[in-house]
């Protein structure tokens, strides 16, 4: 039996962060409370740490901070209890955890206190982790995935034991493909070690100087389904994906669901339209006559003209796509108007509430 100052299991989920990589999108909300396979994103993280078995969640936010509370409130609608904590000056990894530490209702110094970054999507086994966490006595457990180009993250050699040996933030000469994939079981004393009210980096600090006074941080290597989803490719990616099932998602709704789209309250799709690929079409979204949409994320009232062609591309909330425009690998903002003829791609994001007049911009002739 646990003690009554222990929670069974509590996670602290960074969510501060201002999603610059996604842009326009988050400028008008937070990159986790963007529409992700018809929800939140951040709901999938918090459906699948339930699932792990975490009770209790403090949200370390800063950015729009206010707005994860009207969407979450309580948590209870994931079988969680939520708490809210909010950093006046932004206070990176290391710091956001210090600071939302406070929070926590356990005491002790052995707890296991999960902590996961909101850009991951991911499939691995929690429980493992947390079961090598506590059987090797750990001071900090690091999930691991490998990638074929691990000088864009942190670089995590291990010995045969498991035991991390070094933690090289954006390396560009990798000593392996082994990267930090974000998600980490803390020893809840570690964290109290963490200097409080000043920036300060897991990556670049914590962890490194954890490893340089021999303390046991071990590395949990898996091959499950993982995803940073921080830019907009990677994020189309990840919401089709979820939408396809190559990662199960229990947070994905499953009225409107069929096999390669998700349409969501009164999104209307002609009958003649092709809708494919992933595709989530957001609530009063409609794609009309002749329509090509695959492997895209159709916000909130957006409208994809007659004819028009939208592939692997995100459309803002209210977002309007005129009879047989292009829209290819492109970011359109809430509210935007591309008028017809045009043909948009090569990873363009047009700003909210901007408007193409027809035949504006094309990568082809008018014919």
């Amino acid at each position: 039996m646990p003690s009554p100052d222990r929670e069974p299991l509590e996670a602290i989920v960074l969510v501060g962060g201002q999603g610059t990589r996604l842009r326009p999108l988050t400028l008008s909300a937070p990159k986790p409370l963007l529409p992700t396979a018809g929800v939140p994103f951040l709901s999938h993280l918090l459906a699948r740490a339930a699932a792990g078995g975490v009770t209790h969640v403090v949200l370390a936010t800063c950015y729009k901070a206010e707005m994860f509370s009207e969407v979450f409130g309580d948590g209870s609608a994931f079988g969680l209890s939520m708490s809210y904590v909010t950093e006046d000056e932004p206070l990176d990894t290391g710091g956001g955890i210090r600071n939302a530490a406070r929070s926590l209702r356990g005491t002790q110094g052995s707890d296991p206190v999960v902590v996961m970054n909101c850009d991951i999507l991911s499939g691995h086994d929690l429980g493992a982790q947390l079961d090598l966490h506590v059987k090797s006595e750990a001071a900090v457990t690091l999930h691991l995935v490998e990638v074929p180009d691990p000088s864009r993250f942190g670089c995590v050699p291990t010995d045969d034991s498991g035991r991390v040996t070094a933690f090289l933030e954006k390396t560009p000469n990798p000593v392996t493909n082994r990267i930090n994939a974000g998600c980490y079981v803390f020893r809840r004393d570690v964290i109290a070690s963490i200097p409080l009210g000043r920036r300060v980096s897991v990556e670049r600090e914590t962890f490194p100087g954890l490893i340089a006074a021999g303390e046991l941080v071990m590395g949990y290597p898996e091959s499950a389904y993982w995803l940073d989803v921080g830019t907009p490719q990677a994020f189309v990616r990840g919401s089709c994906d979820l939408v396809l099932g190559r990662l199960p998602g229990p947070a994905v709704p499953q009225q409107g669901h069929t096999a390669q789209r998700l349409l969501l309250e009164n999104a209307t799709v002609a009958d003649d339209a092709q809708v494919t690929g992933g595709t989530t079409v957001g609530a009063g979204a409609s794609v009309q006559s002749g329509a090509i949409v695959t492997g895209s994320v159709i916000f909130d009232g957006a409208q994809v003209g007659q004819g028009a062609v939208v592939r692997d591309s995100i459309l803002g909330r209210g977002a309007v796509i005129e009879a047989g425009a292009v829209v290819d690998d492109a970011v359109i903002g809430d509210g935007a108007v591309i008028g017809a003829g045009n043909e948009l791609g090569h990873g363009i994001r047009i700003w909210p509430g901007t408007r193409l007049e027809p035949t504006s911009v094309r990568f082809s002739s008018d014919i």
